[in-house]
């Protein structure tokens, strides 16, 4: 492999790009095809449930009413070759005569683990993997996670202004955004990546959120309540709205004995509660992951407080944090600041292959826990590399 062979896969990474959002809980992912030197036809996996990347591609050699027969195939994922929502990838491949086939990394999945590279192989396809392993891999890092250790991705996220506060203070003025609209939109995209977004029974008390992507549109996540003590409200915009989006209520099994009416009226609002049989003040989070991905939630976002946030930063559970800081300097007019929680922190947790973006006067920081214990768990996974693909986080 060499300089040409790089480029091109560089250009199906940033295709790749492009279906995070709309691909999970599939991986995104880019293809290329080229013959004597010059892309032919490009694509990438567009929608859950639509085709992929390699069907894409081949389609869309007939633009220029080219074959791609003999043509070399960049992709950024190994082919598929069994049957899902849609057909084997690698009878398209077959049936396009691709006579190359250049891989940027396995599928670790039990349905693939080589078995697509073995069936080109078989068909005398020339097949190479490892060009751009590692950018492959942190392009979806959550889907790796998941497939090598069943346990889901954790997202922390939250909006602050310069000094660190997250909302404003007075709660009877009308509701004012600390971000802008557009940081808000990119939030929205977030929370459509996810499987399941968190929030803790203050949140819920102060915002009456309803914890949805906005535009509301395929998949619906599901929204989790952190609530020890049993306290959320009946009438909450979340309970009654637990048809069109789920819900699931984490609480102690204090909390229910103490009052089981309230739990039953919740169950009967069409919402799931979790007790958690230990005898602690908040419920174990490690159980909470646990129980989400055995309902094969890959990804998962937490939007709660400074408190919520800092439990999952000193149990190691984050993964990624994601913050949005806003040009405003609040002082005695904000409240909720983020660093008190987080004093106890005894060592200061970094990042890794930190990303910076503005949305109109506001920035959005993005990295990878650097804490030794989560990357040291991290590292099974994949051995990351100093260059990030774009939207690869």
């Amino acid at each position: 492999m060499n300089a040409l062979d790089e480029k091109f896969m560089r250009s199906a990474l940033m295709l790749a790009g492009k279906g995070i959002g709309s691909v999970e809980p599939n991986p995104a992912v880019g293809c290329i095809i080229v013959k004597a030197g010059q892309m032919i036809g490009k694509g990438y996996h567009k929608k859950f449930g639509g085709p992929h990347a390699e069907v894409n591609a081949i389609a869309d050699c007939a633009t220029l009413s080219i074959r791609p027969e003999g043509g070399t195939m960049y992709v950024t994922l190994e082919p598929c070759c069994h049957v899902g929502k849609t057909g084997p990838c690698t009878d398209a491949i077959i049936k396009a005569r691709i006579a190359r086939v250049v891989v940027a990394t396995g599928d670790p999945s039990a349905h693939a683990n080589g078995k697509g590279l073995d069936q080109l192989r078989q068909a005398g396809v020339e097949v190479e993997v490892g060009l751009c392993e590692d950018e492959a891999r942190l392009l979806n890092a959550p889907f790796f996670k998941y497939a090598a250790t069943g346990k889901c991705w954790v997202v922390l996220k939250w909006a602050q202004s310069i000094d660190g506060k997250l909302a404003y203070a007075d709660p009877s003025q009308e509701k004012r955004w600390i971000t802008n609209e557009l940081s808000r939109a990119d939030a929205h995209r977030l929370r459509r990546r996810v499987g399941a977004i968190v929030v803790g029974i203050n949140t819920v008390l102060a915002d009456n959120p309803m914890l949805t992507p906005r535009p509301s549109k395929g998949k619906k996540p599901i929204r989790v309540v952190l609530d020890s003590d049993l306290r959320i409200p009946l009438k909450s915009r979340l309970l009654r709205t637990t048809k069109t989006s789920p819900v699931l209520v984490y609480t102690r099994k204090a909390a229910v004995e103490a009052n089981p009416k309230h739990a039953e009226r919740i169950r009967k609002r069409g919402a799931k509660v979790l007790v958690c049989e230990e005898a602690a003040e908040t419920p174990d989070l490690h159980l909470l992951l646990d129980r989400l991905s055995e309902r094969s939630v890959q990804q998962v976002l937490v939007e709660g407080g400074p408190r919520v946030l800092a439990s999952f930063l000193r149990e190691g559970l984050a993964d990624e944090i994601r913050v949005y800081i806003a040009p405003k300097i609040l002082g005695a007019d904000g409240t909720a600041f983020i660093g008190e929680p987080m004093k106890d922190l005894m060592q200061g947790i970094g990042l890794d292959h930190v990303q910076i973006k503005t949305f109109g006067d506001d920035v959005c920081l993005r990295g990878l826990l650097a804490d030794p214990s989560i990357r040291q768990e991290r590292a099974k996974i994949s051995a990351l590399s100093s260059v990030c693909a774009p939207e690869s986080i």
